[in-house]
């Protein structure tokens, strides 16, 4: 029989099953899942093998979620993590952990807001007084457009072309690396050029891709998205993760 262990460290307090994990033969593997997560305004629910995961006695949660989850996998078998909303019951995410793919499970990390789910964890940084400060990620990469690129270029300009800051590498699944320039409008947009890596390409197509992004003093962490609208792929970044954190 399987015996599972759920150790929660949300707040620094441990919740655990009553059972321990007993040594295991060469048909198993230990699972050891950090999971890291934020959900805002949603409450979630994980499954582990469709039970509910307790976290400081609570079998649901929102905003900052952590915990461990081990447990051993068997040979032959597939051990599952759900993410559910625990008041409509819809499932958000699956995650199916067998023998074989186990070792690729050591961290689990989203965000979930209305409408969007990333497979990351977001941490708002911290920008200099006086400063702006940008971080990209792109989740939905390709899904329109068709590209087989994991990642874009970004250089961000303002509305007379200059250069604010660059994006060598704009990833589907991590926010970028930080880049901050001085504020310098309450009121004017900031635009973001997109490109192969390492190229003045477009990343798809052969027109220019702008995307109008509105700029906040201190911390901007912007969803792009693409999105298909009147038969033409567009790129939107109208989701500001620093705004839920």
């Amino acid at each position: 029989m399987k015996k599972i262990i759920a150790l929660a460290v949300l707040t620094g307090l441990i919740s655990c099953t009553d059972d321990v994990l007993q040594p295991y033969d060469k048909s198993q593997k230990p699972a050891e899942i950090s999971v890291k997560g934020y959900s805002k305004p949603d409450v979630l629910q994980l499954r582990l093998n469709g039970k509910p995961v307790s976290i400081n006695g609570s079998t649901s949660y929102t905003n900052t979620i952590e915990t461990k989850l081990s447990f051993v996998v068997d040979e032959g078998e597939t051990d599952q993590i759900e993410i559910f909303n625990h008041e409509t019951g819809k499932q958000i995410a699956k995650y199916n952990i067998d023998f074989n793919t186990v070792d690729q499970y050591k961290n689990l990390n989203f965000f979930n807001l209305p409408g969007i789910y990333l497979q990351t964890y977001a941490v708002k940084p911290q920008v200099n007084l006086g400063k702006v400060g940008f971080e990209l990620i792109f989740p939905n990469l390709g899904q329109y457009s068709h590209t087989t690129l994991q990642s874009v270029k970004g250089i961000l300009k303002k509305e007379n072309g200059d250069i604010l800051a660059e994006f060598e590498n704009i990833e589907k699944n991590n926010f970028s690396s930080l880049k901050m320039y001085s504020f310098f409008s309450v009121t004017a947009p900031v635009y973001l050029e997109l490109y192969k890596p390492g190229s003045t390409d477009p990343y798809f197509g052969s027109q220019t891709i702008r995307v109008k992004i509105k700029q906040d003093i201190g911390a901007n962490m912007i969803v792009l998205q693409e999105k298909a609208e009147g038969g033409t792929v567009q790129i939107i970044g109208d989701i500001d993760i620093a705004d839920y954190l």
